[in-house]
């Protein structure tokens, strides 16, 4: 466990690093890469740029503004990649990134409220990221889609934002439980991510043909 914990550690520390960096462009990149469907949970980035305007380096609002523009911006490739190369091709040669399940459910939803798919979706975990495919392969009016991308995502990115911020806040508070909390939410963190990969191979081998 304690290996674990050092490894979690390391990676957290290199997150916050690469933030500290590079402000908002760090922020933008991070949740750009997220909405481009690739594996770097806005979970994690926009509560540590929460915690960088808790210190002070940058401000609450601006990191949620840089969110929200990163999440425009990853959601313009994963649009023009499904719009371009539609969802056979998508699932040939990018299954071992992009989840069957996870595309079906964005897929059905974007299905049931057509283009106010895209704004409610971004309120949402999982489906967020996987929406931009089927309204791509739809050829939906990609003004429209901007628009409520940027809406949708703005309330997640300034929510998550502000709950790193609380916890700067209150991080002292916390820290008087003693170094054990700090095992403990770690150690969640390294469940958790596990549990996340464990899923993501698992879609990755039932989506495969047989």
């Amino acid at each position: 466990m304690s290996d674990l914990i050092k490894v979690i550690e390391a990676f957290l520390t290199q997150i916050v690093a690469y933030l500290n960096s590079f402000g908002y462009t760090g922020v933008a990149i991070g949740m750009a890469i997220e909405s481009a469907c690739i594996p770097l949970p806005s979970e994690i980035i926009m509560p540590m740029a929460g915690f960088m305007a808790y210190q002070g380096s940058i401000t609450l609002f601006g990191a949620a503004m840089a969110g929200t523009v990163g999440n425009v911006i990853g959601s313009w490739a994963a649009y023009y990649a499904g719009r371009a190369l539609g969802e056979e091709f998508l699932f040939k040669y990018f299954g071992w990134l992009i989840s069957r399940k996870e595309f079906n459910m964005a897929q059905r939803w974007f299905d049931k409220y057509g283009d106010a798919a895209i704004f409610i979706s971004r309120l949402l975990p999982v489906i967020r990221t996987f929406i931009s495919l089927p309204a791509g392969i739809a050829k939906m009016d990609v003004k429209k889609f901007t628009l409520y991308t940027f809406l949708g995502s703005f309330p997640w990115c300034y929510g998550l934002a502000y709950i790193g911020y609380v916890l700067g806040e209150n991080w002292q508070s916390i820290r008087k439980y003693g170094h054990d909390i700090d095992i403990v939410i770690i150690a969640l963190i390294g469940l958790l991510g596990a549990f996340w990969l464990w899923h993501k191979f698992k879609d990755y081998r039932e989506s495969r043909p047989r």
